[in-house]
């Protein structure tokens, strides 16, 4: 069943078979004191395919996108409010042979100067996909068109969501092209368009580095950036069963694990890796699709931590029961992790469930806290694709099927969590300017680890700051007329 749902993961144009909802059952795992509700039903007029999360912007609304559907059955960028209200902002396939490209597969990312920047997977002038950037208000923008380069030395098909580094240049990968062949890169870019490939996969024997990268990169307050390849390494399988690397800004790259080391089938300690999260205790954690203790032949994935020079810890494997094929995680301002498995669940056999929202402690004591599909025909969606935290401290996410109308949704899940502000970036040396956005209207006072700072209120959502002189390390604070908010991770002074 896993192993189908992956297969129509790639297929483009909504072709997945939507008839996956009739395995549902009406059944439900939600603890009394949470509260799920569905806020958007896709109907393929406003988009389909809703294969990537969402983001949350400073003007506190979600975006995303879609991988196929709306005007031009092309994908869409849309704009959601926390209590529902979808706008579409941008079909794509606008211009003749989708110059501006199509099927976007990966969450956006806001830039520094407001912007929302993302990559479609197809179109474009070389037709490998592009790199755009789109304003609030809906004008996108084409800076770079990928396989523009012989043979796609620059990469195509990029399919993760972008980084921003501190420097103000946007990190990410390709699944596919390169200077090896059909292996992926990983590339640099500028808010202008300007592309630097920094690594193309599979340059070392037997796709020892690894090869398709499908995930977002992280940065770690040590400067480097840390991802993962979904397939390649150097276990004991012909196609490799996916690493987890280092690479440097300036594209020196290190190999930190190859997953499944342990012996196939079984690779208990996790093959076929997804995305990454920098947590508050410096160390990483992510998920495998397979692999595990339990599940079957293939294990039905894992959930690990990863030091920054390369030890891993397998701290939980799904066994069906609790999901099935887990899509990422995100450290909530409680410290605890929440993540989404893409089918599983329904606390029965995992070929009946169709997807989980859960709950891990840092050590890996896992609690499930929600099963999709919990009525005939999945009006609350089904195939989740990973959630966010709001900064109101509620979580919103997206199912690639289910709702009304079959053809996704968007929904939110509120645990009781209290609001926050969030830092971009979360690192930074005395002087440096800060963004900080949340529910901050009325501030009268921010402080960084008790430091209190000059600051400027930009909107009810966004206020401007700096890194005072003397402050430490820890935790920012904004004194509100309704009270202190706390930031959702601790801010690292650097030297």
């Amino acid at each position: 069943m896993k192993r189908v749902l992956r297969a129509l993961g790639n297929l483009k144009c909504g072709e997945k078979a939507l008839g996956i909802s009739l395995l549902c059952a009406a059944t439900t795992i939600l603890l009394p004191a949470q509260t799920f509700t569905t806020l958007h039903s896709f109907d393929n007029t406003d988009g389909t395919a809703v294969g990537a999360g969402l983001l949350e912007a400073l003007d506190g609304n979600l975006y995303g996108t879609t991988g196929a559907g709306g005007t031009n059955k092309q994908g869409t960028v849309y704009k959601l409010t926390p209590t529902g209200s979808l706008t579409t902002e941008y079909n794509f396939c606008a211009p003749l042979a989708c110059s501006d490209g199509a099927y976007p597969q990966g969450a956006l990312t806001q830039g520094s100067d407001g912007t929302l920047c993302g990559t479609t997977s197809e179109g474009g002038t070389g037709s490998g996909g592009t790199f755009f950037k789109i304003t609030l208000g809906g004008t996108l923008t084409t800076l770079y068109s990928f396989c523009s380069q012989s043979g796609c030395a620059d990469g195509f098909s990029p399919e993760a969501a972008l980084l921003q580094a501190p420097n103000g240049d946007f990190y990410g990968t390709t699944y596919g092209g390169g200077s090896n062949g059909n292996y992926g890169t990983v590339f640099k870019i500028t808010p202008s368009g300007s592309l630097t490939t920094l690594h193309s996969f599979c340059s070392e024997a037997a796709c020892a580095d690894g090869y398709g990268p499908i995930a977002p990169l992280v940065q770690s307050p040590d400067g480097n950036i840390y991802g993962t390849t979904l397939l390649g390494g150097t276990c004991a399988v012909a196609a490799g069963c996916g690493t987890l690397f280092k690479i440097t800004p300036e594209g020196a790259l290190i190999t930190l694990h190859t997953f499944c080391v342990q012996g196939y089938p079984r690779c208990p300690d996790g093959s076929d890796p997804t995305a990454l999260v920098q947590a508050a205790d410096g160390d990483l954690y992510g998920t495998t699709e397979e692999g595990g203790a339990y599940g079957g032949p293939y294990g039905a994935g894992t959930v690990y931590k990863i030091t920054p020079s390369g030890t891993l810890t397998t701290l939980h494997s799904f066994d069906g029961t609790d999901g099935d094929v887990p899509d990422g995680l995100v450290q909530a301002n409680d410290g605890n992790f929440y993540g989404t498995t893409n089918i599983g669940g329904l606390g029965g056999s995992k070929s009946q469930g169709i997807g989980t929202i859960f709950e891990m402690t840092p050590s890996g004591a896992l609690t499930s806290l929600y099963s999709f599909c919990l009525e005939h025909g999945c009006p609350d969606g089904n195939n989740a694709n990973g959630i966010i935290q709001s900064t109101n401290g509620d979580f919103y996410g997206t199912a690639y099927l289910g709702g009304s109308s079959g053809n996704g949704t968007a929904f939110s899940l509120s645990v009781g969590l209290p609001a926050f502000v969030r830092a971009q970036p979360s690192y930074g040396s005395v002087g440096q300017v800060v963004k900080l956005w949340g529910h901050v209207a009325g501030a009268t006072r921010v402080t960084f680890d008790g430091t209190p700072t000059t600051f400027a209120v930009v909107s009810s959502s966004e206020i401007t700051t700096t890194v005072p002189a003397g402050a430490r390390s820890g935790a920012v604070q904004v004194v509100t007329p309704s009270g202190t908010l706390s930031g959702n991770v601790s801010f690292t002074v650097l030297p």
